[in-house]
């Protein structure tokens, strides 16, 4: 971490000089600037008295956020094959976050395995061939274009009832894939 970058961008974003800012502290300008350039390190309680001068704290100066990533691009994605079947995991990690999107392929006849009753919902859109979701009591049939969206609390599973290739975006929340 760089401590004298930090000090300086806190120092800037309360628009302060180095000079009100060691007045604040009772220092001097000039080891502002050492700090700030990272020439000299603070003892802690230096550091605490200018943190308090810019409306921080220790826990808070130290702490590390990182970057949430945003976007991700397919060399990221882990893929999985089986029985003319292809799973892309298109966000790596998802199953920590609130939904679960994979991108699913399905050779014709080919379908995914039956997935029991859980809580949460689960929704789909359809990129490519036709398909059928299959619940216990029914089979609902959905092509290039159409969406699907229903509770999870019955088994259920999609089959591609067409003579190509089935594709389409599968999303499950809470993540259950």
């Amino acid at each position: 971490m760089e401590i004298g970058a930090k000090l300086r961008e806190m120092r800037l974003q309360k628009n302060l000089t180095q000079e009100e800012l060691a007045d604040r502290c009772e220092l001097t300008k000039g080891y502002i600037s050492q700090l700030e350039n990272d020439v000299t390190s603070p003892s802690i309680a230096t550091l605490v008295d200018i943190l308090n001068a810019l409306g921080s704290d220790l826990g808070h100066f130290f702490r590390e956020e990182s970057e949430e990533k945003i976007v991700f691009s397919q060399a990221e994605y882990i893929e999985k094959q089986s029985d003319g079947m292809i799973w892309n995991w298109v966000i790596p990690n998802a199953q920590k976050n609130m939904m679960e999107p994979v991108l699913v392929e399905l050779e014709a006849g080919a379908s995914t395995s039956v997935d029991f009753p859980h809580e949460g919902e689960e929704f789909g859109y359809v990129l490519e061939g036709r398909i059928a979701v299959v619940t216990a009591e029914k089979q609902y049939p959905a092509k290039k274009g159409e969406s699907f969206y229903y509770r999870a609390d019955r088994e259920h599973y999609i089959v591609n009832r067409g003579k190509t290739r089935a594709r389409f975006l599968w999303i499950s929340t809470p993540p259950n894939f």
